[in-house]
Order: structure tokens, then C-alpha cells, then sequence
């Protein structure tokens, strides 16, 4: 068994950098997300229990899919690293939008 070690192909000011610009995208879903969950809870039903944990999914969703791509891809190539990030990115935006999908057709979770 051969024990390789992967060199890092990017210098940290280039990972700070496409990390930070897919990270405000990233930053824009959360806040969509956390935009939705106040007008959810002043709307004139409220929310439940489940409409709580439906509607605080895609807040901590993306936080976790940019930590896992970050993971992924840091150590990559600088086309590699962003071609991951952004992948992590559809992934969140298409989870917020199922999420809007789902509270807009399920009225299971308001009333509470």
C-alpha cells in the first residue's frame, strides 16, 4: 500500500477568494430561506412543530452542502474547486425551491 499525499494545486488566497464569492451565493440562499420562515410565522396561520422543522431545513441545508464542498474540492484545481461549489450551490437552490413547492401545496404545516 503506497501512502500518496495530495499537494495542495492552489495558493490559500485563491481558495479564500472562489470560497468567498460562491459563499455570498451560498449566504443569498440562507437568507431567502430565513426571509421565508418569518413570513411563514407572521402569516395569518402560524406555524406547527413540522412546518418549524420543514421551514428550517434550507436555512442549515446550505451550511452544510458548502462545508461539504469545501471539503471536496479545496484541495483541487481552481476550475475543479468552483465547478464543486456550484454544484453544492444548485443542489441548495433546488432544495429551497422544493421547500416552496412543499409549503405552498401542504397545509399540514400551518395552524399551530
Amino acid at each position: 500500500m503506497s501512502d500518496t499525499v495530495r499537494t495542495r494545486h492552489l495558493p490559500t488566497w485563491l481558495v479564500v477568494t472562489i470560497a468567498g464569492v460562491f459563499g455570498l451565493f451560498y449566504a443569498y440562499v440562507v437568507w431567502s430561506s430565513v426571509a421565508l420562515l418569518i413570513q411563514q410565522v407572521n402569516g395569518p396561520l402560524g406555524l406547527n412543530g413540522l412546518g418549524w422543522f420543514v421551514y428550517i431545513l434550507p436555512i442549515a441545508f446550505p451550511l452544510i452542502a458548502f462545508g461539504v464542498a469545501f471539503a471536496i474540492g479545496a484541495r483541487r484545481r481552481a476550475g475543479e474547486f468552483a465547478i464543486v461549489l456550484l454544484a453544492g450551490l444548485t443542489v441548495s437552490a433546488a432544495f429551497w425551491l422544493a421547500i416552496v413547492g412543499y409549503g405552498t401545496t401542504s397545509y399540514g404545516l400551518y395552524g399551530g
